[in-house]
């Protein structure tokens, strides 16, 4: 057999390996992508959880505090699509709404026994367990697709794609500091 043919087909086996390479890692690339983007509806739908379980909490609060309806109008803001960032800020919203109506609930004494509000608040602690384990899993993923991106020699197919990182869920300042119990 001729040299020539030899180098001919090792170098087109060669071509054929990185080809299926280069299919292979692209297409691990649109898979962690897609769990970027389901770990993000995740976190979406904890927050839809957290949305109508405050609204019952909200409700029940409101037959003992008529100045609840400003609260009703900020947790109806949120909406479906968000990005890292409006997630973020949503929270935080919530995260005011939740202080403010505990607080309600504070000047009410019959409101904290009853047996609704409490199921309502042991609801909540779940719903904020829920939100805190889809946070958890979005990190993980963005940080197996941000990986990806920047490891050799998958690298090398993020850049040929203009594959950018994607974002972390960032906490506020406020939320770095430690929180003081002293009462």
């Amino acid at each position: 057999m001729d040299t020539s043919i030899i180098i001919a087909i090792v170098a087109g086996g060669l071509a054929l390996l990185f080809a299926l390479w280069w299919i292979i890692t692209s297409n691990d690339f649109k898979r962690k992508e897609i769990r970027v983007s389901e770990a993000l509806s995740g976190i979406e739908v904890a927050l839809i959880k957290r949305f109508d379980l405050l609204t019952k909490l909200l409700d029940v609060t409101k037959s003992f505090a008529k100045h609840e309806k400003e609260l009703f109008t900020q947790i109806t803001q949120m909406r479906k699509g968000m990005t890292v960032t409006e997630v973020a800020q949503a929270s935080a919203q919530y995260d005011q709404l939740a202080a403010r109506i505990h607080a309600v609930a504070e000047g009410y004494p019959e409101l904290r026994s009853a047996a609704v509000f409490r199921e309502l608040q042991a609801g909540a602690r779940g719903v904020e367990q829920h939100l805190q384990a889809a946070r958890r899993l979005y990190s993980s993923n963005v940080t197996l697709y941000n990986t990806a991106i920047a490891v050799f020699p998958t690298s090398v197919v993020a850049k040929s794609q203009n594959l950018k990182a994607a974002e972390f869920i960032v906490a506020e300042e406020v939320k770095r500091t430690d929180v003081s119990l002293s009462m």
